[in-house]
């Protein structure tokens, strides 16, 4: 087929010509918006899974949702070390700049502005970093020095601008989990108090599994402030049409044995749906695709993922910690005990500690409970058993 009509996407956060399998998450996004708009409180939403997924594109989603609902949406992607105040001054300015031109500002969005001009202030390290705006910064408000109370005093503001001005925000932000302790212990607690004072601002975030953990630490009344939807693999029924629908609207169909095939080896996670159809579709001269087509695009296909996907990650790693990762692939692809992988490298699971931590820090691993750890990308002890000796 024609390579300029290749229908699949596998790009990182790219969204799929045909989004299955999440309804219930997008019916979710749909009541928070309505409910905070009426007035109403209602839970915002940290979407947990694990790379691949999907969590990106859900979040591009829902920033198209909100922006046809007429909801000020502003976006960011957290990095490790990054300037988390900074950031959140930036996205705070944007969004008060959607809420209303400055020609058309009412009293609490020119309040805002000060109130933001003093958060950015305080939030830069050495003083240069400026609102853009030409006010005076609040006294009092977002000047303490506490990002917890500094960004509160912050998104108060704006949610009282937006209130006034009779829209809402919603930040979206992917990578929650590299926030330290402190910056997610400031986002939440300035989002609570948003709650309480039930004004039209939200936050919606993404990260790997370890989140609900991570928020919990940071605030224990986190799991009250939040939904934590986790999403992954999609259902067989819905993998077959995440890989069917695309091609049937070119003219191309499947038959049944071919698409069982491919569900079966990508376990009906989006992203390897993509790459496999994007690969078929190169490979293939005509339809229907059958149960040959399947086998050299395999090949293909793990070639290309061990190759890109796999091994970007397996590149940041030192021979010990390949080790590690390679004796839990061993022991199967779901979460491991510590002492089990010690074991099998005949050291004790204290002394390998300090290497399972930095896999963690690495966001390789996750911990789904004490004692155990888990892969965060899907189908990793698949390419470390065909790639790495034990």
């Amino acid at each position: 087929m024609r390579a300029q009509d290749n229908p699949y996407t596998p790009n990182a956060g790219a969204s799929p010509p045909a989004l299955v399998g999440r309804d219930e998450e997008l019916e979710r996004f749909q009541i928070l918006l309505s409910r905070l708009l009426k007035g109403h409180t209602e839970q915002s939403m940290l979407i947990t899974g694990l790379r691949g997924v999907g969590k990106t594109v859900l979040l591009t989603k829902f920033e198209e949702m909100a922006r046809e609902a007429d909801w000020v949406t502003v976006e960011a992607e957290i990095t490790k070390n990054s300037d988390f105040g900074g950031r959140m001054a930036n996205l705070a300015r944007r969004a008060l700049l959607q809420v209303a031109p400055r020609a058309r500002w009412k009293s609490r969005a020119a309040h805002a502005a000060t109130v933001l001009r003093s958060f950015q202030l305080t939030a830069g390290s050495d003083g240069s970093v400026t609102a853009g705006f030409e006010v005076e910064p609040a006294e009092g408000l977002a000047d303490s020095g506490r990002l917890d109370e500094d960004l509160t005093d912050l998104l108060v503001a704006l949610g009282e601008a937006a209130q006034e001005h009779g829209v809402g925000v919603v930040f979206l932000i992917d990578e929650v989990q590299y926030l330290d302790l402190a910056e997610f212990e400031a986002l939440i607690a300035a989002i609570h108090k948003t709650v309480q004072r039930q004004l039209p601002i939200t936050l919606v975030g993404a990260g790997l599994p370890q989140l609900p953990r991570l928020a919990g630490e940071a605030k224990s009344y986190a799991e009250r402030l939040f939904k934590f939807p986790q999403i992954g693999r999609l259902s067989d029924d819905a993998a077959a049409r995440a890989l069917a629908e695309p091609a049937e609207r070119l003219g191309v169909a499947f038959e049944a044995d071919a698409l069982a095939a491919v569900v079966a080896y990508t376990e009906g996670y989006p992203y390897f749906l993509q790459e496999y159809g994007s690969m078929l579709w190169t490979s293939i001269e005509k339809s229907p695709v059958t149960l040959d087509d399947i086998g050299p695009a395999q090949a293909a296909i793990e070639a290309k993922l061990d190759g890109g996907f796999f091994r970007v990650r397996i590149e940041r790693t030192s021979g010990l910690e390949q080790r590690y990762l390679r004796a839990m692939a061993e022991l199967g692809p779901g979460p491991q005990r510590a002492k089990d992988v010690a074991g099998l490298l005949d050291r004790t699971s204290e002394q390998l500690g300090p290497i399972r931590s930095r896999l963690i820090e690495k966001g390789l691993l996750y911990t789904p409970g004490r004692g155990l750890a888990a892969f965060t990308v899907p189908q990793f002890d698949r390419f470390l058993r065909r790639t790495y000796a034990l």
